[in-house]
């Protein structure tokens, strides 16, 4: 196996989650293609994204709609990695994304978490350089 190609979000709405991930979040539309079943694939990533992308998936049953924001039980569930990260945190504030708490450095790097526009929560992290590990 090479590489983790998709990983689904559950979202309320098509449209509104291509807007928050593109507009707010930063991501590329990478496609939108309307199902015969009446869905769509809607597919986005980070510029540049070469690999894992992220699947914005409607609900479309009751358990499916329970789950709309809390998929992982209220743990982060997504890593958003940068090699920027004061920038890419800036950036995301003033786009309307709400931080949970101001960056903290721990072992490995910088990190902060965050929650999309239906309550799943990401971190924004930077890992490490060699160079700068442990301060």
């Amino acid at each position: 196996m090479a590489y983790l190609g998709l990983v689904t979000v559950v979202v309320r709405d098509y449209d509104e989650a291509i807007a928050f991930y593109r507009d707010v979040v930063g991501f590329e539309l990478l496609e939108d293609t309307r199902t015969d079943g009446g869905t769509r694939w809607v597919v986005v990533a980070p510029p540049g994204a070469r690999e894992t992308a992220v699947l914005l998936a409607r609900a479309t049953t009751g358990e499916q709609e329970a789950r709309i924001g809390d998929q992982t039980g209220g743990r982060v569930g997504w890593f958003l990695n940068t090699d920027a990260f004061e920038r890419d945190c800036e950036r995301m504030q003033a786009a309307g994304v709400v931080f949970e708490e101001a960056p903290r450095r721990e072992a490995y790097g910088i990190v902060a978490v965050f929650r999309d526009l239906y309550g799943n929560r990401w971190d924004l992290f930077q890992m490490n350089r060699p160079d700068d590990s442990g301060r």
